[in-house]
């Protein structure tokens, strides 16, 4: 009878065991769409240094960048059926899914890094309204962290930019934001839809014309190649998300989705700070090792024209309750 119960509570302690190691030892897949030298690439590789050193290797992070997954769209709808675990994207990429991120793309809607970090930090009320729509909208994914990653620019393919006159008619590829599309052809722009893995030969085929975009993503993915014409417009701070799927979350215990939580809020800060690096650097690099023409176009002209537009594209687009929310806390 010793030797059945002592066989018992062996099996039961293995079976144990084997549960709570299964448990623990999680991989999890973080998706970028972009190329390196890139600030989400950098704060991927800082959450997956956290992450694996506060879980003391129980969680391990393996990085997927330059859209090897897919596109944006595509990969936050594996996150809902869990096949991909978390992704660092841009907002703008994500309106699909969340069309109220589309408010970040209102032209001059932060007037610097520091404002934009305090207004989306985990807590406050933009962080808090964003948390309640990924809820609402049953998108199988929780919202960790929001941040800030570049300044967005535009550069083309035509000639140099110094005002708003020269951008007449331009043909400008725009990320899949009805906001973004309506902002450019308030400028006096044809917005063309062209995925950002495409650009590229959009640009070279004439598809486009011109772009925007970080100075990074810029850099990153070679469009100086194909659009030597960069004009620091400024126009948007690019808003990112750092998402996790839901399914993923619901298998960690609390202290891993503590140090998962802890480590995306961090590497925000380390991306805000890579991006500001970047900024300086690749701007004088483009100039003197690239051959790309720069530009300082007087944003008064481009901010007069736009500011009258803020109001009514949040009305048109459904927004009026984020802007509100934005305007009252930044």
């Amino acid at each position: 009878m010793r030797m059945k119960t002592a066989l018992v509570s062996f099996i039961a302690a293995a079976t144990l065991g084997a549960v709570t190691a299964s448990a623990a030892d999680i991989t999890m897949r973080l998706h970028t769409l972009v190329k390196s030298p890139h600030p989400y690439n950098d704060m991927a590789d800082s959450f997956k240094k956290e992450v694996e050193a506060k879980s003391g290797g129980s969680l391990k992070v393996k990085i997927f960048d330059s859209g090897t997954l897919g596109k944006d769209p595509a990969v936050l709808g594996e996150m809902k059926l869990g096949t991909v675990d978390l992704i660092i994207g841009s907002s703008s990429n994500a309106v699909k899914q969340v069309p109220e991120f589309q408010v970040f793309s209102l032209p001059y809607l932060y007037p610097g890094f520091d404002s934009l970090m305090k207004s989306v930090a985990p807590g406050s009320p933009v962080f808090e309204y964003y948390e309640t729509v990924y809820a609402n909208r049953d998108l199988g994914i929780k919202l960790l962290s929001m941040g800030a990653s570049g300044n967005r620019h535009m550069s083309n393919a035509k000639g140099p930019v110094n005002s708003v006159a020269d951008i007449q008619g331009m043909k400008m590829r725009t990320p899949p934001s009805p906001m973004i599309a309506k902002t450019w052809e308030a400028l006096g722009t044809q917005p063309v839809s062209v995925a950002w893995t495409e650009l590229y030969a959009a640009i070279q085929t004439g598809v486009a014309d011109g772009l925007e975009s970080s100075i990074a993503g810029y850099k990153g993915s070679k469009l100086y190649e194909v659009a030597p014409y960069l004009a620091l417009t400024g126009h948007t701070i690019q808003v990112n998300h750092f998402s996790v799927s839901s399914k993923t979350w619901d298998k960690l215990s609390d202290e891993q989705k503590k140090i998962v939580s802890d480590a995306a809020i961090a590497s925000q800060d380390y991306g805000v700070a890579k991006t500001r690096e970047y900024e300086d650097a690749f701007i004088k690099s483009l100039q003197s090792e690239n051959g790309v023409t720069v530009t300082r176009p007087d944003t008064a002209e481009f901010i007069s024209k736009l500011s009258a537009v803020q109001d009514t594209l949040a009305t048109e687009l459904k927004l009026a309750e984020p802007f509100a929310i934005i305007k009252a806390n930044r």
